[in-house]
């Protein structure tokens, strides 16, 4: 077996055997990885599952260099960095999933996130008014930032 084909078939089985991306934190996907980027991709999300930040913004980045209009490995990579704790390259990644997106749901969840780890609840709850101007009925990112900024308010009181 070449060892571009076993990578994908490895890339199969951690995903498949993996809980669902959403459990680490991974918003919704609106694009698909151009063939080019696609085993980067599909790495950096498995990555990303087993919590392998160096590995997610490896892989991530290469997936970006390779298919540059792509708002979700954008996204994914802003997630990476920021779990790695470098909120500079998260929010420039977030902001480059934006402006391909601007209606990324999972981009502004994690973003508000990112501002309340950041300690600048304004600016988290700018992203949670984009996201009840998407969601006016509600969604996943949406109760979750909500939920991340009600804690924030409980955690910070007055602040």
């Amino acid at each position: 077996m070449n060892s571009t084909r076993l990578i994908a078939a490895l890339v199969l089985v951690v995903t498949a055997a993996s809980p669902p991306l959403s459990a680490y934190g991974a918003g919704t996907e609106t694009t698909v990885p151009s063939p080019a980027a696609s085993l980067d991709y599909a790495a950096g999300k498995a990555a990303v599952e087993g919590q392998d930040w160096a590995t997610a913004v490896r892989r991530l980045s290469a997936a970006v260099r390779a298919d540059p209009a792509n708002a979700d490995a954008e996204n994914l990579l802003g997630f990476a960095y920021r779990k790695s704790g470098d909120y500079d390259e998260a929010r420039k990644h977030y902001g480059k999933a934006l402006k391909l997106d601007p209606d990324h749901r999972g981009a502004r969840e994690y973003l508000g996130e990112a501002f309340l780890e950041l300690k600048n609840l304004a600016k988290a709850e700018e992203q949670l008014a984009e996201l009840v101007r998407l969601c006016p009925s509600g969604c996943e990112e949406r109760q979750d930032l909500e939920q991340a900024i009600g804690a924030y308010r409980k955690a910070n009181p007055g602040g």
